[in-house]
């Protein structure tokens, strides 16, 4: 299905550029699929899409290219992280996750909200690729944590990490905001575009 209004489907702007998305799957912090996902594919609201065409092209002169975890995410979904909350604790998300803080404290500490910069569809989560790897054509550069780990080791200013993870993050970072978008200081992976055309909008169009 062609995504609804006002999106365009990522891989129609940016042909061959690498999904993963997490909350299609079971291979998230909450152990299942999320609410709204219901096929995999990244949508955004074009400006955010054309942004990212750029930073695109810079990384295939290097033979690198952008991965995609997240795109445009429906309230449904920030709904069900919610509930998510609300239940049991399992023990092998929490220590690959969230290790160092208890469900609750996801909130307090701003790692999770009752609403997401996702839902206005101009936020994306995403990395960098390597294409020239014989054995994976998207293996991920190491940016120090795994997508969606809760901690300082994620935050932008935390300076403890191996010296090439550091330039790979920074790299990221600044290839994105060279291309409009401001990240977000406790997600290394999470950039919104800075003029948004839809800033005051949460959408709930599931993805299908």
């Amino acid at each position: 299905m062609s995504p609804a209004q006002p999106f365009v489907d990522l891989t129609d702007q940016l042909p061959g550029i690498v999904l993963d998305l997490k909350y299609c799957s079971s291979d998230n912090f909450m152990g299942t699929p999320v609410d709204g996902y219901e096929a995999p594919k990244a949508w955004l609201t074009e400006p955010a899409a054309l942004a990212l065409v750029g930073v695109q092209r810079t990384l295939a002169r290097f033979d690198l290219g952008l991965k995609i975890f997240d795109a445009y995410r429906p309230q449904r979904a920030v709904d069900h992280f919610l509930r998510w909350c609300d239940s049991p604790c399992e023990a092998a998300l929490k220590a690959r996750y969230y290790p160092s803080l208890e469900k609750a404290e996801l909130f307090s500490e701003g790692y999770l909200s009752k609403s997401s910069s996702h839902s206005r569809g101009s936020t994306v989560d995403l990395t960098i690729v390597s294409l020239n790897n014989s054995d994976d054509r998207s293996a991920e550069l190491d940016m120090g944590t795994i997508f969606d780990f809760f901690g300082p080791e994620s935050w932008l200013d935390y300076d403890r990490l191996p010296l090439q993870a550091r330039a790979n993050r920074l790299l990221l970072q600044q290839l994105m905001v060279d291309a409009g978008f401001i990240p977000f200081h406790h997600e290394w992976w999470h950039f919104t575009l800075r003029d948004e055309p839809y800033p005051h909008t949460a959408f709930d169009i599931p993805i299908r």
